[in-house]
């Protein structure tokens, strides 16, 4: 196993033991990604795509505004372009990028008033499938080909709300701080450029909070 593989369990093996296990929270994650790759010419969050997974929220003090959360996702990114209208022979589009990660986010999260959290971290990602489909053409990559590399690393930001009791809406920006790919492009006229080409993806999700004690002002009212 990599040093980076150890490193990833040790950080969450650390926090894991070092908090009360009744006051970890277990999360169920739905949502989507809105993506592009940067640097394959072509521009724009026109991908769409899943996310989808577990989460666990461990508190760092005593009144849980603290949090540290690992979580374990299903995150599918890439780019997408549909033919231009003077080019409409076909309903394919001439680019669509799948690439399907198994991705871990750690993250650090502030919570304030129990409704709105603010996060930060990192994630990494492992590719276990891609699909490239290019001016209508599938290229048909086998594994041992692939271009991209297997591993996402990626700075992460975000913010969650409180919507209904265990209910949350998730927010999340992410962008790979490492390549992804070097790709050499060449023009109609000759002219040849190469371009790194990484990651960036918007994320909105559906957090569900298994054993989050929280009830609303509203219900707290009715019961007094």
């Amino acid at each position: 196993m990599k040093i980076k593989y150890l490193f990833i369990v040790f950080i969450s093996l650390f926090f894991v033991t070092n908090v009360s296990a009744q006051n970890i929270k277990g999360v169920l994650i739905f949502g989507g990604n809105l993506s592009q790759v940067d640097g394959d010419e072509i521009f724009g969050f026109k991908k769409w795509g899943f996310n989808v997974g577990a989460a666990a929220i461990m508190p760092l003090n005593e009144k849980q505004t603290i949090n540290i959360s690992v979580e374990t996702l299903f995150s599918q990114k890439g780019s997408y372009q549909k033919y231009p209208f003077a080019y409409d022979t076909t309903d394919y589009p001439y680019y669509n990028l799948n690439l399907n990660y198994l991705e871990v986010p750690i993250l650090f999260q502030y919570t304030d008033k129990k409704v709105i959290t603010f996060e930060s971290g990192f994630s990494w990602g492992r590719l276990v499938s891609l699909k490239e489909i290019e001016h209508g053409s599938d290229l048909n990559w086998s594994k041992q080909q692939w271009p991209y590399s297997r591993e996402d690393w990626n700075l992460v930001a975000g913010l969650r709300f409180r919507i209904h009791n265990k209910w949350h809406l998730n927010v999340r920006y992410a962008y790979s701080f490492k390549k992804i790919r070097t790709r050499s492009y060449t023009d109609e006229i000759g002219q040849q450029w190469t371009r790194n080409q990484y990651n960036n993806v918007i994320t909105l999700r559906l957090y569900y909070i298994l054993n989050d004690s929280y009830k609303s002002p509203k219900r707290n009212k009715e019961k007094d």
